[in-house]
């Protein structure tokens, strides 16, 4: 998985527990896509000190996740019901097929 991408789906999982200047930051960075000057410059902070507070946060993100796990179930999770609907459109049955298919969307969309 790419990194940015990694921290995206980190983010989503645990953003509410970062503090809203770490989760604002991060959203502008990863999200957005706003380099750390346009980041530093509202906050009256230099392009140094929001690159500390994106790695730091990172570290909290990574440490979040190793200990809880969180992300890398919601992405097998989101896999097994990837496998399930390519499954279903083998099945000859377009009734147990469409019903198939929709509780497997109802499932993504749960996570």
């Amino acid at each position: 998985m790419a990194k940015e991408l990694k921290f995206v789906m980190l983010l989503d999982c645990y953003g509410d527990l970062l503090t809203e200047h770490q989760r604002s930051v991060m959203e502008q960075y990863y999200c957005e896509d706003l380099s750390l000057a346009e980041i530093g410059q509202p906050l009256g902070i230099t392009r140094q000190a929001v690159r500390s507070l994106i790695k730091r946060t990172e570290d909290i993100l990574l440490n979040y996740e190793e200990n809880l796990g969180f992300a890398e179930r919601l992405g097998k999770l989101r896999s097994c019901f990837d496998r399930i609907a390519a499954a279903a459109e083998t099945i000859e049955s377009d009734t147990l097929k469409k019903e198939i298919l929709t509780q497997t969307e109802t499932g993504r969309k749960l996570l």
